[in-house]
């Protein structure tokens, strides 16, 4: 992010503000304030460096005080050298830099240990936080650098957890996938996250319709009899450059384009990468299925309900 005009010529907009009387009104006006990145100069008045954002968003937010019985005035300010540095430690964000470099380097305790599918869950959400800190960060610091750092080497070492493989072994799950898949017991391990619960739907829907899926603990042995699925060395896991339930589709010759969007979704929530506008939603979904489920059972039962959506959503007959 490019320095603020404010730290070059010490231009600033600063809103001082009555604000309403009524409860609800007054906390819902502080989070928007929030929300935009205002420093606070003392109560009731707040500062923005000067900029597009500050001049389109400021005079919105006055408005709405004015029009739920507030009222505010919007001044033009600049400031010297000792004043702009002043006012600039307002919009200090190092100690959430420091705190989210914290949170990454204690990740690194359970590499080995906890499953590498929660670790990445856990850094997605880091990098989202670290995206909305600096989307308010209008003056850069090093924090911020050996965050982004920190950030960029957590993704690195846990894709190298989740993608084990040097090469792609998509070629031989294919060639295990030729022989006969019916009515077989496949075996995947706890957490219950996106791949493995969007790798059992396809299972469920468009591999084995008549088949079992069981969920075990991590070390759990799998049955010599079960197909194994979603966790390193089963007969069907992530490979260089997929999830499983990316590498399910290719094995079995899925052609559907239905579920190759949903491949993204997945890959996306699983560890990250290229942005899907739909995950936030198919993640809250996920969230909402996990907090209400009694026990693994509970949880498939709903999710499924949750893939069958999408892949109705994205489905198109064909022409002709």
């Amino acid at each position: 992010m490019a320095s603020s005009p404010a730290l070059k010529n010490g231009a600033w907009l600063v809103l001082v503000t009555q604000l309403p009387d009524e409860a609800n009104a007054r906390m819902r006006i502080l989070r928007m304030l929030e929300a935009m990145g205002c420093g606070i100069l003392r109560d009731s008045v707040f500062v923005l460096p000067d900029g597009p954002p500050a001049r389109q968003g400021l005079p919105k937010l006055g408005e709405h005080i004015s029009a739920n019985g507030g009222s505010y005035h919007l001044l033009n300010v600049h400031s010297d050298e000792a004043q702009t540095a002043e006012f600039s430690r307002l919009f200090n964000r190092d100690s959430r830099y420091i705190d989210l470099i914290k949170t990454l380097e204690s990740l690194r305790a359970g590499f080995g240990v906890t499953d590498p599918t929660s670790i990445s869950r856990t850094v997605i959400k880091l990098k989202r936080e670290f995206e909305a800190i600096s989307s308010l960060d209008f003056f850069p610091s090093a924090s911020r650098e050996r965050a982004e750092k920190a950030l960029g080497a957590a993704q690195s070492d846990v894709r190298k957890l989740l993608f084990p493989q040097t090469t792609d072994s998509s070629t031989t799950q294919r060639i295990s996938a030729r022989a006969r898949y019916f009515r077989r017991v496949w075996v995947t391990r706890n957490p219950m996250w996106a791949d493995r619960l969007a790798s059992a739907w396809l299972i469920r829907r468009f591999i084995d319709a008549e088949g079992t899926v069981l969920w075990g603990e991590r070390g759990q042995p799998v049955p010599d009899t079960a197909v194994s699925f979603g966790f390193e060395g089963a007969n069907f896991c992530n490979t260089a450059t997929q999830v499983t339930y990316e590498a399910l589709i290719e094995a079995f010759s899925l052609k559907d384009p239905a579920l190759k969007r949903i491949a993204g979704i997945i890959h996306a929530l699983d560890i990250g990468g290229t942005p899907v506008p739909e995950a936030a939603g198919v993640e809250s979904l996920l969230q909402g299925a996990q907090r209400r489920a009694p026990d693994e059972k509970s949880l498939l039962a709903e999710t499924e309900k949750t893939f069958d959506l999408l892949y109705d959503a994205y489905f198109e007959q064909p022409s002709g």
